[in-house]
């Protein structure tokens, strides 16, 4: 693995401006939407668009529940991943959906799915941060850039 990869802080990305959190079994999970998390919603919905839209019309509850459970178990496996890339000999376990659905209730999926929403608008907020530039002819003297 890559030097620089092993020197990067361990909660860059499982911070409470990027995650939700969920209490499954008395253990806290983040959902983190990542970049990976985001192609297989892609691969398994065409983009997060029509996710909204399967949620929204899943004609069978147990279809319902079916996508709740992967989702939370995409979203929270995200900082368990996380933890492993950065703690190689202290590794956690990834959730399977058949964990999720003996640890949950369908009241919790349907508290879950708020916090699911959460981490979705969270992973694709965009900050934008306005920076003074004196050397900039005409004009204010700022520009805009994206942060985190």
């Amino acid at each position: 693995m890559n030097a620089l990869l092993k020197t990067q802080p361990t909660d860059s990305l499982t911070d409470s401006d990027r995650s939700a959190t969920i209490i499954l079994a008395g253990q806290e999970y983040e959902l983190i939407l990542t970049t990976l998390a985001t192609k297989s919603i892609a691969r398994r919905y065409g983009g997060l668009d029509s996710l909204g839209e399967k949620l929204a019309n899943s004609e069978h509850f147990e279809e319902a529940l079916d996508e709740i459970v992967w989702l939370i178990t995409l979203l929270a496996n995200q900082s368990i991943l996380i933890w492993n890339l950065w703690h190689e000999n202290e590794k956690k376990q990834p959730l399977t959906e058949e964990m999720v659905e003996l640890l949950t209730t369908p009241f919790d999926l349907a508290e879950y799915k708020n916090a699911i929403m959460d981490a979705m608008v969270k992973g694709t907020a965009r900050n934008v941060v306005s920076e003074s530039d004196g050397n900039a002819a005409g004009g204010d003297g700022s520009k805009n850039t994206t942060g985190g």
